[in-house]
């Protein structure tokens, strides 16, 4: 079992939900986050006054998978978010597992991922 992490752009976040779908993984939890990669501050205009945005919109993708589903995750994550040369495109993390268990019936375990 393992637990993938993938750090994205908002805008990518429709087509890499549709390639999931399309390589039967339907569960992932989504959260809004703010991040700095090696992309260039943003200078945005609030009230008249100049400001440096350093930490820039990200969406955080959480998945938890058996082992088999793994390849197909990564593979439809970067399908969609890669983009030759463009920076910033993402970070993916593939991190073991060592317990899950499911809340409503107590399954543990492979079972319990589904």
């Amino acid at each position: 079992m393992k637990l993938i992490i993938a750090v994205i752009q908002p805008e990518e976040l429709p087509a890499i939900k549709e390639e999931l779908l399309k390589r039967n993984i339907y569960k992932f939890t989504v959260t809004n986050a703010r991040g700095q990669g090696k992309e260039i501050p943003v200078q945005e205009v609030y009230r008249g006054i100049s400001h440096e945005i350093t930490l820039l919109k990200k969406v955080r993708l959480e998945i938890a998978v058996n082992d088999e589903f793994v390849e197909p995750t990564v593979d439809a994550i970067t399908t969609v978010a890669k983009k030759d040369g463009d920076k910033g495109r993402g970070k993916i993390f593939v991190v073991p597992i060592e317990e899950c268990i499911r809340i409503r019936t107590g399954e543990t375990g492979k079972e319990a991922i589904g």
